[in-house]
């Protein structure tokens, strides 16, 4: 018994069920509430983008203005140091040295205040005795760069055994003999 085979490469197309149509009604409420929440996410990203460039934009202002604070005070610090290192020091150091030498080493000098927009000078020193800081400073006086030089202020260390005194002197500085 022989049957034959038949074979059927297009057949009938059935229907859609009503399982199928809710399904496929389903994907489309779907897949439309995907698109539209792919809608929103990219316009609430295109609004953090303009966010981010304007804060991004704030940020570069703040910035340049800040290096701008910075670079003036960079400058006026590196003026004044500019000033300081071209403060003409030899011939007051050399005076206050030789000074110091008069006195056989009695006298020694503890700091230089030089005020450049005054052209003033405080010297603070520790001298033997007060005699010996009198002298120092009559000596001052026939300096060629401290013009009047005074004596402001003395103490007589009374917590040193020898009891130095130390004093503070100033005058008018000059640049230049």
């Amino acid at each position: 018994m022989r049957h034959a085979i038949q074979l059927d490469f297009a057949g009938r197309r059935r229907g859609l069920s009503m399982v199928g149509g809710l399904l496929l009604g389903l994907g489309v409420i779907a897949a439309g509430a995907v698109w539209l929440e792919y809608k929103i996410m990219g316009q609430h990203r295109a609004g953090l983008e303009l966010k981010l460039a304007a804060l991004s934009r704030e940020d570069a202002r703040a910035t340049a203005a800040a290096d701008s604070v910075v670079d003036s005070k960079t400058l006026v610090s590196a003026q004044e140091a500019v000033s300081n290192l071209a403060t003409p020091w030899t011939l007051l150091l050399a005076e206050l040295e030789q000074a110091s030498k008069d006195s056989q080493g009695q006298v020694a000098v503890l700091g230089v205040e030089p005020d450049h927009g005054k052209h003033n000078v405080r010297v603070s020193a520790e001298a033997r005795s007060l005699a010996l800081a009198i002298s120092y400073v009559q000596r001052l006086q026939s300096s060629r760069s401290i013009v009047f030089p005074m004596l402001d202020r003395h103490e007589i260390r009374a917590d040193d055994a020898q009891h130095p005194v130390r004093f503070e002197l100033s005058g008018v500085w000059r640049d230049a003999p």
